[in-house]
C-alpha cells in the first residue's frame, strides 16, 4: 500500500511508499531543506484525503510497490496534475526513464540515495515554473471526437497529451486509420503555449514528390518555370505555431532527409534561394504505419524516427474502448442530428457496441450521419442501421467470451473485490459494473462451479 508520513504544510512533500532507512534518509534531507512531508494516506485515496493539492513535490519509492509502479505514478499524476513527481529506484535504466517521462515523471533518483543528488533534484523541481489552471481558464478543446470518452485508456492519453503539450518536444502520434490522429494533434496544439499561433497540417501523402520541397520550404522568384513571385512554404507560414506532418510514413527517403534537417536546425531555405531562415516551429508527426518495422526494412530513416519518437501517443482502436461509444453517439447526435434526432434506442446502441468498427471513430461518425439522414421518427432504431449491423443478435454468453472469461478470472483472483478486479482489467469500477450486467455475471459461493449463463 502507498503511504506517506509527516504533517501538511505550505512547503510540503508527498512521500509515497517509502519505509525503513529510505524513509529516514529522505526525511532528514527534506528537513535540512526546510521541507516537511504529508500525513499518512492510502492507495486510491490521494485526492479525497488532500483535495486542495497541498504538496510541492511528490516522491514515489517504486522499489516495493505492491501494485505496478506505473499505476501508482499514474494515480499520483491524476490526483495532483501540476505537482512534480520524482521516483526512487535501484533499477535505473533507459526503458525506465522513457516510461517515467511518458507518465509525466520529472526525474528519478537512484537508490541508495545521495544527499547532494536529492537536494539538486528537489531544487530543480522547486525552481521549475508551475502554471496551475485558474478557475476561469477554459479547458482545451476536449470535445473533438478523438478525445471524447471516460474509459481508462482515453483518460490516460488525455492526461499524457496535456503534459506533452506543456513542453516543446516532438510528438509522434500513431494509430489505425480513423482513430483521430489529426484531432489529437490539434488537441496538443490547443493545450500548448503555442495555442494562439498557427496550426498547419501537412498531408505528406497528398503532395507530389516534385512539389514537396516547394510546398514545405517555399520558393524564390524564378526558381522554376512559372515561379513568378516569392512564396513562403507551409513550415514558414506556421512560424511560432505547430506543424503536423500527417502520414509521414508515406514520405520518400529523400524528403525524409530534408525534414530531418529542419527538425535539427530549425531553419528552412527557399527553393532556388541562397540564405536559410530560422523558424520557431513545434513539430508533430502522425502515421498509421509501423515505423519501427519500416526502419528495419530500410523504408524509413532511423535518425528521423529517433528524432520524431520523443513523446509517443498511441491512439487505441474503437473496438478496445467500446465503453466510450455511448458518449460518442451522444456527441454526434448533438452535432449531426441537431434537433431532428431526439434519441438513439437502447437496442440500436447495443448493436453499435457489438460491432467491431474496423474504420474506428471515422466509420462511426459516417454511419451515424447516414442513419440520421434517413431517420424520420426522431428516435433511431436498430432497423435504421446498415445491413451488416442488423444481423441476428449474439447470445449473452457468446458475446465477448474471451473478455467474459478474463473478467471471471480477475474476480476470482481478487476474491470478488471489485476495485482490485477493475484494476486488473484496467477498467473503471463503472465499466466493471456494466460488464457484469452485460455478461450476466453474479457472485457464486465456490470458484470451481461454473454455470452456463451466470457465475
Amino acid at each position: 500500500m502507498l503511504r506517506a508520513v509527516g504533517v501538511p504544510s505550505a512547503r510540503s512533500v508527498l512521500l509515497l511508499n517509502a519505509h525503513g532507512h529510505v524513509e529516514d534518509h529522505v526525511r532528514s534531507i527534506l528537513g535540512a531543506m526546510g521541507l516537511r512531508v504529508l500525513a499518512p494516506c492510502t492507495h486510491g485515496a490521494l485526492r479525497s484525503q488532500f483535495p486542495q493539492e497541498p504538496s510541492v513535490i511528490a516522491i514515489l519509492d517504486c522499489e516495493d510497490c505492491e501494485e505496478n509502479w506505473q499505476d501508482a505514478a499514474a494515480e499520483t499524476r491524476a490526483a495532483f496534475p501540476s505537482t512534480p513527481l520524482i521516483l526512487l529506484t535501484s533499477r535505473g535504466s533507459e526503458s525506465l526513464a522513457v516510461s517515467a517521462l511518458r507518465l509525466g515523471v520529472m526525474d528519478y533518483l537512484p537508490l541508495p540515495l545521495d544527499a547532494r543528488a536529492v537536494r539538486e533534484t528537489l531544487n530543480r523541481c522547486l525552481s521549475a515554473p508551475r502554471k496551475p489552471r485558474g478557475p476561469r481558464e477554459a479547458e482545451p478543446d476536449s470535445h473533438s471526437e478523438s478525445m471524447i470518452g471516460s474509459s481508462a485508456a482515453i483518460s490516460t492519453i488525455r492526461g499524457y497529451m496535456r503534459r506533452a503539450a506543456a513542453t516543446d518536444c516532438t510528438v509522434l502520434i500513431t494509430g489505425e486509420t480513423g482513430t483521430g490522429k489529426e484531432l489529437a494533434a490539434e488537441y496538443i496544439h490547443k493545450s500548448s503555449p503555442r495555442r494562439g499561433k498557427p496550426f498547419v497540417c501537412v498531408h505528406c501523402a497528398a503532395i507530389p514528390e516534385l512539389l514537396l520541397e516547394s510546398e514545405l520550404f517555399g520558393h524564390a522568384r524564378g526558381a522554376y518555370t512559372g515561379a513568378t513571385d516569392k512564396c513562403d512554404g507551409l513550415i514558414a507560414s506556421a512560424d511560432g505555431g505547430t506543424v503536423l506532418l500527417d502520414e509521414i510514413g508515406d514520405m520518400s527517403l529523400q524528403a525524409q532527409a530534408k525534414i530531418l534537417r529542419v527538425l535539427e536546425k530549425k531553419e528552412v531555405t527557399l527553393l532556388g534561394g541562397t540564405r536559410s531562415r530560422q523558424v520557431n516551429v513545434r513539430f508533430l508527426a502522425a502515421t498509421n504505419q509501423d515505423l519501427e518495422a519500416m526502419t528495419r526494412q530500410g523504408g524509413f530513416r532511423k535518425d528521423l524516427y529517433y528524432r520524431l519518437n520523443v513523446a509517443r501517443v498511441e491512439l487505441p482502436p474503437l473496438r478496445e474502448r467500446k465503453e466510450d461509444i455511448p458518449l460518442l453517439v451522444e456527441h454526434f447526435r448533438r452535432r449531426l442530428g441537431q434537433e431532428a434526432i431526439e434519441a438513439v434506442s437502447n437496442d440500436c446502441l447495443e448493436r453499435l457496441m457489438e460491432y467491431e468498427w474496423p474504420g474506428n471513430i471515422r466509420e462511426l461518425r459516417n454511419v451515424l450521419e447516414r442513419i440520421f439522414l434517413v431517420c424520420e421518427s426522431g428516435v433511431v432504431e436498430s432497423s435504421d442501421l446498415p445491413a451488416e449491423m442488423r444481423g441476428p443478435r449474439k447470445g449473452g454468453c457468446e458475446l465477448g467470451t474471451g473478455e467474459r472469461e478474463r473478467l471471471v478470472e480477475a474476480l476470482c483472483s481478487s476474491e470478488w473485490n471489485k476495485s482490485r478486479a477493475a484494476e486488473q482489467m484496467h477498467w473503471s469500477r463503472m465499466t466493471l459494473y456494466r460488464k457484469l450486467a452485460k455478461y450476466r455475471i453474479k457472485r457464486f459461493s465456490s470458484p470451481d462451479i461454473h454455470l452456463p449463463n451466470e457465475v
